[in-house]
C-alpha cells in the first residue's frame, strides 16, 4: 500500500506533533489504511521523535492495532470461558469454514479479517460475536452464514 507522506505530516501537525498523542495518532492513522504501514510508523517516529522500536512496541501491545493489512469488516469471535462452554469454539469453526480463512487470517478479497479475543467482558449474552463493533449475542452456528451474509450485502 503507498502510504501518502503529507497526510501522516497534516495528521502529526493536528497533534502538533506531540509525543503525548501518539496512541490518538496511530489510531487515525489505522482508520485510513486499516492496519499500520511501516511507512507511516517511521514517519511517526521521526517526527516525534521517539525511537521507532518504542513506537512499534505500543503498536505490538495493544491488540487494536495491527502491523497486518485487515479487511474491511473485523470480525472478532469471544473465546472465553462462558463463550467457550456455550459452543464458541465451533463458531469459530464456521466462520473459519465459510471464510475458508483461519483465526488471524484475512479473506482474499480483503473483506473479512477473522480474530479471537480472550473475553469480551459480556459473559451473560455468549457467545458473542463482533463485527466492527456490533455485538452479536447468543451467536449459535446457524446464525454465522446470515451474519456474514448482512456485511457482504453492505458492500453492494
Amino acid at each position: 500500500m503507498n502510504v501518502e507522506t503529507q497526510k501522516i505530516t497534516s495528521l502529526l501537525t493536528k497533534y502538533n506533533n506531540q509525543k503525548k498523542y501518539l496512541i490518538s495518532i496511530l489510531q487515525e492513522i489505522q482508520k485510513e489504511y486499516n492496519y499500520l504501514p511501516q511507512e507511516a510508523l517511521k514517519t511517526v517516529s521521526q517526527s516525534l521523535s521517539i525511537p521507532l522500536i518504542d513506537v512499534i512496541g505500543v503498536v505490538t501491545f495493544y491488540r487494536a492495532f495491527s502491523l497486518e493489512p485487515r479487511g474491511k469488516h473485523l470480525i472478532t469471535v469471544c473465546s472465553g470461558t462462558a463463550c467457550h462452554v456455550r459452543g464458541g469454539p465451533k463458531i469459530l469453526e464456521e466462520f473459519e469454514r465459510k471464510l475458508c480463512i483461519k483465526a488471524g487470517e484475512t479473506t482474499e478479497d480483503n473483506q473479512f479479517t477473522l480474530q479471537t479475543v480472550a473475553c469480551l467482558g459480556c459473559c451473560a449474552i455468549g457467545p458473542v460475536v463482533v463485527i466492527d463493533g456490533n455485538y452479536y449475542a447468543h451467536t449459535n452456528i446457524r446464525k454465522v452464514g446470515s451474519i456474514i451474509k448482512t456485511y457482504r450485502k453492505k458492500e453492494k
